[in-house]
C-alpha cells in the first residue's frame, strides 16, 4: 500500500494555489502528496548582463531552496555559496521552463522563478517545474494582453514527474520513502506535445534494461499529460 492509496500508475493527491503572494508577477503553491513548493515569478525590464547590449531576446531562469524546517532534520541555509545539489536544481528548473517560451519574442527582460520548498516528501524538482511553469505563465499573460510581448511567446505547457523502479515493478511520482528506496529513480520532464525536454535517471541498485526505462517513460508521459491538464485548467481562473 502506497502512502497516498494511490496505484503504480496513478500520481499523489496534487493541488495548485495560484496568486498565493500577491506581491509575485506570478506565484502558484503546489501540492504533491506531501511536498509544498512555492514558486513566484518576478519581472525585470532589462536583459542578463552576459547577453549582447543590443540584444532584443529575454531569459527565464530558476532558482530553488529548501526552508530550514522542510525536511525531517533542520537544513541550514545556505549562506556561504550554494551547494552542488542546488545548483543542479536551479539549472533543470531554468532549462525546463525556457522550454514553454519563444526567448526571442520576450524582448529584453529577465524572469525568475524563485522555488521555495515548504515541506519536502519527495519530488521537490519535479514539483517545482510544475508549480514553476504556472508562476510564469501567470507573469507573463499580463504583458500579452498589454500588447507588450506577442502570444506566439508562450509554446507548449511543461511539467514534470518522478518515475521508480522497486522490485522489477515501476512506480509513478514517489514519495520520499518510495524515493530512497527504489532500485530505480528518475526524472522526467516533457511538453504538452509530448516532447522530452530532460530526462534525469540513476541506477540506485542494480542496472536497468531499455524495457524498463521505456516502461518508466510512458508511465511519465501519462503523469505529465494529467499535470498539464490540472495546469491549463489552474490557468483558467481568472487573476486576483
Amino acid at each position: 500500500m502506497r502512502k497516498h492509496h494511490q496505484k503504480a500508475n496513478q500520481l499523489r493527491p496534487v493541488s495548485f494555489e495560484l496568486d498565493y503572494v500577491n506581491t509575485a508577477a506570478g506565484s502558484c503553491l503546489i501540492s504533491m502528496g506531501d511536498t509544498r513548493v512555492l514558486c513566484c515569478a518576478s519581472l525585470e525590464n532589462v536583459a542578463p548582463k552576459w547577453m549582447a547590449p543590443d540584444s532584443q531576446s529575454g531569459w527565464v531562469t530558476g532558482e530553488y531552496s529548501m526552508l530550514p524546517c522542510s525536511s525531517r532534520s533542520r537544513i541550514r541555509r545556505e549562506t556561504n555559496g550554494l551547494k552542488g545539489r542546488t545548483q543542479e536544481i536551479q539549472r533543470l528548473i531554468g532549462r525546463a521552463l525556457r522550454a514553454s517560451v519563444d526567448l526571442g519574442k520576450l524582448g529584453p527582460r529577465t524572469v525568475t522563478i524563485d522555488c521555495d520548498v515548504l515541506q519536502a516528501d519527495g519530488g521537490t524538482r519535479t514539483a517545482a517545474i510544475t508549480g514553476g511553469y504556472i508562476a510564469l505563465r501567470r507573469a507573463l499573460e499580463p504583458l500579452i494582453l498589454s500588447g507588450e510581448i506577442p502570444q506566439e511567446a508562450l509554446l507548449n505547457p511543461v511539467a514534470a514527474v518522478s518515475v521508480g523502479i522497486t522490485s522489477g515493478f515501476p512506480l509513478l511520482d514517489l514519495c520520499y520513502e518510495e524515493d530512497v528506496s527504489v532500485d530505480v529513480d528518475a526524472n522526467f520532464v516533457l511538453t504538452k506535445a509530448g516532447e522530452l525536454v530532460e530526462v534525469q535517471g540513476t541506477a540506485e541498485g542494480k542496472p536497468f534494461s531499455k524495457d524498463q526505462f521505456l516502461a518508466m517513460l510512458e508511465l511519465a508521459e501519462s503523469g505529465v499529460q494529467q499535470l498539464i491538464e490540472m495546469q491549463i485548467q489552474a490557468l483558467s481562473a481568472p487573476h486576483e
